[in-house]
């Protein structure tokens, strides 16, 4: 039995893909640009004597400039995935790097695989591309879930600021100081910009809608109707809370129901390509003796397509809406 090493270079350079597209982002924007980060990275950015205006204005840059390039094709397939990310990068250094990283996997493939010219420069770009839309659409998860679990929480803390005496601006600043990232820079440039007169309503709103996320827009909606009716904003926040976090608890419970299903489905999606890979790495010749036949290329899309009808009826089974 010989085993067939460049299914295996092809993985393992995809890998250094990842890896590489991560390094890049850290060495360019430090630490601080990492969601683990204690000190959310717009206090960094003071901290280290940057004007006040300015680290507003790059911040807002970076959290508006994704979303204002979907116009340039086929960037429009990261656009929506970056923003959420709220990567740091500018749409023409995502460009830049996809390029560098294509040009990475093609010295790889040159000299690791036997692979002719033109499907080494195919699968390098595929490389390239795919990487760097892994490594978004992975950030983007990982902003959004921290987002959702650090709401409630900001909330709350606005509500015992408002209970003592704080009005709603100095509360939100205070979530700005207190919170880490993501929430906490997000929060420092509404501070911000409602310092330099921009109401607090359309800016809460405009986060919401930028992120696309369901509880800021019931938070902006509560500030925006406490602002034009009156009332207890306190209350309206401290009641905010308890439907927010009851909505987590509720989500997080149907992950836990359908977890089992979601692997069922993922396990019988992935498992006809990871027996066709491993089939190719273990027994490189086995499809030898039919290759040539007249119906060995139809078979092959026939089966493509049923792989690709699986994955997204598997898909559709087990994505349940709450």
């Amino acid at each position: 039995m010989s085993i067939a090493a460049e299914p295996i270079i092809y993985g393992l350079i995809f890998v250094a893909i990842l890896v590489l597209v991560n390094g890049i982002y850290l060495v360019a924007f430090g630490k601080s640009i990492s969601l683990n980060s204690r000190v959310n990275r717009r206090l960094e950015m003071l901290e280290k004597g940057n004007n006040r205006e300015e680290v507003l204005e790059q911040l807002r840059k970076e959290m508006t400039q994704h979303i204002k390039s979907q116009r340039i094709p086929l960037y429009s397939l990261l656009a929506n995935k970056a923003q959420k990310a709220n990567i740091a990068f500018t749409p023409s250094q995502l460009i830049v790097v996809m390029g560098v990283l294509s040009g990475v996997a093609f010295f790889g493939l040159t000299f690791g695989t036997t692979a002719s010219a033109p499907v080494r420069l195919a699968v390098a770009v595929a490389m390239g591309v795919g990487g760097v839309y892994m490594w978004i659409t992975k950030k983007a998860n990982k902003r959004l879930a921290l987002l959702e679990e650090q709401l409630p929480d900001a909330v709350e803390l606005m509500v015992r600021s408002l209970r003592v005496g704080h009005p709603f601006s100095s509360a939100v600043n205070i979530v700005a100081k207190e919170v880490p990232d993501p929430l906490g820079t997000e929060m420092g440039v509404i501070s911000d910009e409602v310092a330099y007169g921009r109401d607090m309503g359309e800016t809460l709103k405009e986060m919401a809608d930028r992120i696309d996320m369901q509880d800021l827009r019931f938070l902006a909606v509560a500030v925006t109707i406490q602002q034009q009716a009156g009332g207890n904003l306190a209350e309206i926040l401290a009641g905010l809370a308890k439907v927010i976090r009851a909505r987590f608890k509720l989500f997080r419970r149907v992950k836990a129901i359908t977890a089992e299903a979601k692997w069922s489905g993922m396990f019988l999606s992935g498992f006809p390509l990871v027996a066709l890979v491993m089939i190719n790495v273990i027994q490189p010749n086995y499809y030898d003796d039919v290759r040539e036949t007249a119906v060995f290329i139809p078979a092959c899309l026939i089966v493509a397509v049923f792989l690709v009808a699986n994955i997204i009826v598997m898909r559709r089974l087990v994505d349940i809406k709450v």
